[in-house]
C-alpha cells in the first residue's frame, strides 16, 4: 500500500471510530486529523470536506452489505444458518452505527446520499426477501407472499432500529454476547408464528438458548 493510499485508509478508519463514539455531528475534520496526529491540509487532500468522508464509509456499508446477504450456490438453506444471518447482520449494522444513529439529520444534509439510501434500502429489502424465500423452500418456514413481504419490513425496521438501543457507552467497537442474542431473539420471534411444525422443537431450543431478556434500561 502506497503511503497515499495508506493514509487515506487510516483517515476513514478513524471517522468511523469517531462518528460510531462521538456521533458524527460531534466530529469535525479537525478532530479527525489532530486524533491521527497530521495536519487539516494532509486530510483535505484526501477528502475535501466531512460529507465526502461519510460518502466513502457509506460506499463500504453497501459492499460489505451485499456480500452479507449471499446465498450458497446451490439456494440452500439450514435452520443453522438462521441466527448466522442474523448475527451477521447486526454486527455489520454495528460496525456502521453512527448512519443509523443519525440518519435523518445525514440524509437532509446530504440529498445524493439519501438518494443513495433509498436504493440501498430497496436492495437490502429485495436481498433479504429472497433470504427468507430460500427458508421457506427448506422447509424451515411456511407463509404466504403478502406475509413474506410483511415479514421483510419488519425485520429491516427492527434490525436498523437495534443498534440505537445497544448502549453508547460500549466504545469497543464490538457488540456485547447478550446485545447481540437479544438482537437475534427479537428478530426470530418476528418469525415464529410462520415455522413449520418438523422444526418447531428445534426453532424452540433455539430461541431458549437465546434467552427472552429485555436490553437494561
Amino acid at each position: 500500500m502506497s503511503r497515499k493510499s495508506g493514509t487515506r485508509e487510516r483517515i476513514l478508519q478513524a471517522s468511523l471510530q469517531l462518528f460510531n463514539e462521538q456521533g458524527e455531528r460531534n466530529v469535525t475534520t479537525n478532530h479527525i486529523a489532530s486524533h491521527l496526529g497530521i495536519s487539516p491540509g494532509n486530510l483535505y487532500y484526501h477528502f475535501r470536506n466531512k460529507q465526502m468522508i461519510v460518502a466513502e464509509l457509506f460506499t463500504r456499508l453497501e459492499r460489505d452489505m451485499s456480500q452479507f446477504f449471499v446465498i450458497r450456490s446451490d439456494g440452500s438453506v439450514t435452520l443453522e444458518d438462521k441466527a448466522t444471518y442474523l448475527e451477521g447482520l447486526l454486527q455489520l449494522l454495528w460496525g456502521y452505527r453512527f448512519l443509523h444513529q443519525d440518519l435523518d439529520h445525514l440524509l437532509s444534509a446530504d440529498p445524493a446520499l439519501a438518494e443513495r439510501y433509498r436504493t440501498f434500502s430497496r436492495t437490502c429489502l429485495k436481498d433479504a426477501r429472497a433470504l427468507y424465500q430460500a427458508f421457506i423452500e427448506a422447509g424451515i418456514l411456511q407463509m404466504t407472499p403478502r406475509q413474506l413481504d410483511a415479514l421483510v419490513i419488519n425485520a429491516w425496521v427492527i434490525a436498523n432500529s437495534w443498534v440505537r438501543l445497544m448502549p453508547h457507552s460500549l466504545d469497543s467497537g464490538e457488540v456485547s454476547e447478550d446485545l447481540m442474542r437479544q438482537g437475534i431473539y427479537q428478530l426470530l420471534m418476528l418469525e415464529d408464528g410462520y415455522v413449520t411444525p418438523a422444526y418447531r422443537d428445534a426453532i424452540t431450543r433455539l430461541h431458549d438458548s437465546l434467552g427472552a431478556r429485555q436490553p437494561s434500561q
